[in-house]
């Protein structure tokens, strides 16, 4: 692992060397992923909202059997379990508790009289502001160049706009790949940066090598941003199945979108009850539509079909428009080094330019 070479207030929060964030992305980022990057000085975050409480358990196990360093998990704040989830963070000893909506303010507290840094994912100055309010420790925007579920925004607009309104630690997300866009988001005043398909394009991703290969062949206009899947905007591969999608009507889209409801349900273990609670908590908190409520299991099993079993025809690929610039699959140690090594570069090139 390269010795640390930027330091920043994200650095000097979660205990890391290096300020590169993986985030948690459903069905990717588990343990090896995880671990991977932890061990090479950034900070890992596993993905919890795909996994059963009692596979998340084992998960955050296997992290630490692989580990010492510091990892974070990514948690559904809308989640019926989200306050027991948040337990075994604290129980485990689990350094970042990450969420892709904002925690209730008594969860936030819980989570930092226990050490753990809370790291909620915004869309809009607006809610950074209130998290932060809340005693959020750092917030990651992520632009609309990012992959999986995302806003109208590019990253160079949304995070000048975070940066004026709150005083704690900002991640850049969204069309990050190199120690460029490092050095640029630390220059914007972010204390570091967040990234889901560069790390999903790497040797210690668990994503099969022939999906992997596929994202490795696309260009920059090979991503689409849809609400058919799921009823939310989504950016992924444009690929077959995706543009079926785009031109079926509801009605016809109707019966898969059942057929995969049963099949979460019976993948995550919850009953009709449960199911109904998280949905009634995801439409409260997200402003769904009935509509959109019923697309919503869309999401875990179709990304689980294709990131997971390989299966392009039945699953989709989410991705950040980064795919496009993405032509290796270095180990997350390779990744990270070569990162921070080229950004500390860049910010000295930079600085001889002050006169």
């Amino acid at each position: 692992m390269t010795e640390q070479l930027l330091r920043t207030p994200f650095t000097d929060l979660v205990g890391v060397p290096h300020p590169v964030v993986q985030t948690g992305m459903g069905w990717v980022s588990g343990p090896r992923l995880v671990s991977g990057t932890a061990n090479a000085g950034g900070l890992g975050i596993l993905a919890s909202a795909t996994m059963t409480f009692e596979e998340l358990e084992k998960a955050i196990v296997e992290v630490k059997e692989r580990t010492e360093k510091p990892f974070g998990v990514n948690l559904r704040a809308d989640a019926a379990d989200a306050p027991a989830r948040c337990q075994l963070l604290i129980e485990y000893g689990v350094k970042v508790a990450s969420f892709a909506l904002a925690p209730k303010p008594e969860l936030i507290a819980t989570l930092k009289e226990h050490g753990i840094a809370v790291m909620p994912s915004i869309g809009a100055a607006k809610h950074a502001v209130k998290v932060a309010a809340w005693g959020a420790d750092a917030v990651m925007v992520q632009g609309g160049e990012g992959g999986g579920h995302t806003g109208p925004v590019p990253t160079t607009l949304l995070l000048p706009t975070v940066l004026d309104a709150v005083d704690i630690p900002v991640v850049a997300a969204g069309g990050f790949f190199d120690g460029r866009g490092l050095a640029a988001a630390l220059s914007y005043g972010a204390a570091g940066i967040g990234m889901g398909t560069r790390f999903l394009l790497t040797k210690d991703s668990a994503v099969p090598d022939a999906v992997k290969q596929l994202y490795l062949e696309r260009g920059l206009t090979d991503t689409v941003v849809t609400a058919k899947v799921d009823g939310m905007p989504h950016r992924m591969l444009r690929t077959e199945l995706v543009e079926e999608l785009e031109e079926t009507s509801a009605v016809k889209r109707m019966g898969p979108t059942m057929r995969r409801t049963l099949d979460f349900k019976k993948d995550s273990g919850m009953s009709w009850a449960a199911l109904l609670k998280d949905g009634r908590a995801m439409k409260k908190a997200q402003g769904r539509t009935l509509a959109q409520m019923a697309l919503a299991a869309n999401t875990p099993m179709m990304l689980k079909a294709g990131l997971v079993d390989g299966d392009t025809d039945a699953g989709v690929l989410a991705s950040g428009q980064v795919v496009g610039v993405i032509d290796d699959l270095p180990t997350c140690a390779e990744l990270i080094d070569r990162i921070v090594i080229e950004a500390a570069a860049e910010l000295r090139r930079a600085s001889s330019y002050v006169v």
